[in-house]
């Protein structure tokens, strides 16, 4: 994997003082507050992270879409209302997309809720080391930076414009975790073994490379399907390494991690509307791609109640890793990651 592990540079000689950094502190803690409200950000420790790391540096242009068509919001734009817009748009509790290429989103800033969800999801503690794949625009990064220290986050993407750009607002927040230009679904060998792995797109299976990187306890969390699967890593009976967990009750959606693996596509043709537009029958439908058509998915979902997203889960062992519904070792369990897995 080719790769650039030395921290990001300081910040820009002769670089001003930010314009944004009062009114950006007032918008954060309106921000946190309203996260706070939705009973998000138990932890102190997270709290101060998202009250002081300041959101609108990482991105400092981002695209809304006006009449079915993307605009672009920026800190340098000449109108003072715009750029209020823009402001105000870096602190709001959505995602943000920030890169498109021919038209499609390549990359984003997750909504900061469900950052903090999945962070607290890692369990971390002082002195824990982790692995981000997809460094986006180094916000999260920036946040377990907060969390944990530079030298203990290293953030990878295979797109070496993401991995400048988020070495540069990591550098003008002032954190200089190691950026990593490379494949994500190969993790990071020479930065393990990590004690947490989190995931910032969308998965069709557990890249075994991860929890291969992992010491034994270590938590992973990342999007597959439209959910969050919080497994912890441990050893198989022949001393491999082998993961499992459950998903968490949240929706997820994030763009598909680049690099050797696909993302399985579903089809919800000649189904019943109340079930295409249900959430987490689209959930079920997506995970069982691979295994289910989708009226046998639909007379799954009924059967079992439309069960929640943590009824499921996923196992990593042996050299293979299936998906389930209630037990491991049950009556509804489908490999993923294609045919062969």
């Amino acid at each position: 994997m080719a790769a650039h592990t030395e921290p990001p540079p300081g910040p820009r000689p002769g670089a001003g003082a930010d314009p944004f950094a009062g009114p950006g502190a007032e918008a954060r803690a309106a921000m946190v507050r309203e996260i706070v409200r939705g009973g998000g950000l138990a932890d102190p420790a997270w709290r101060a992270a998202f009250e002081q790391v300041p959101r609108h540096l990482f991105v400092p242009s981002y695209f809304v879409v006006e009449a079915g068509v993307y605009e672009r919001l920026w800190r340098e734009d000449p109108d003072p209302e715009r750029r209020a817009r823009w402001l105000d748009g870096a602190y709001e509790d959505g995602p943000l997309a920030t890169r498109l290429r021919d038209g499609a989103l390549v990359t984003s800033s997750s909504q900061p809720s469900l950052m903090a969800v999945m962070l607290d999801a890692l369990e971390l503690a002082d002195g824990d080391t982790v692995l981000e794949i997809g460094a986006g625009t180094g916000y999260n990064a920036a946040l377990l930076a907060h969390r944990l220290g530079d030298d203990a986050v290293t953030t990878v993407d295979l797109d070496p414009d993401i991995t400048e750009s988020a070495r540069s607002h990591l550098a003008e927040a002032g954190h200089r975790p190691f950026v990593v230009t490379g494949d994500g679904a190969r993790g990071c060998p020479e930065r393990a073994p990590f004690d947490a792995v989190v995931a910032t797109c969308t998965l069709p299976s557990v890249p075994p490379d991860w929890p291969a990187q992992c010491r034994p306890g270590a938590r992973i969390v990342a999007p597959l399907s439209t959910g969050l699967m919080a497994l912890r890593v441990g050893s198989d009976t022949d001393g491999r390494p082998s993961a499992e967990g459950r998903f968490l009750r949240t929706s997820a959606y994030f763009v598909p991690l680049r690099g050797g693996m696909g993302v399985p596509e579903s089809s919800a043709g000649g189904l019943p509307r109340r079930a295409i537009e249900n959430e987490l029958f689209r959930f079920l439908l997506t995970l069982t791609a691979d295994s289910l058509d989708p009226r046998e998915a639909l007379s799954l979902w009924e059967r079992e109640h439309r069960p929640q997203r943590d009824r499921f889960g996923v196992t990593v062992r042996g050299g293979r890793q299936w998906a389930w519904l209630d037990d491991p070792e049950g009556p509804y369990v489908w490999p993923l990651g294609g045919p062969e897995a």
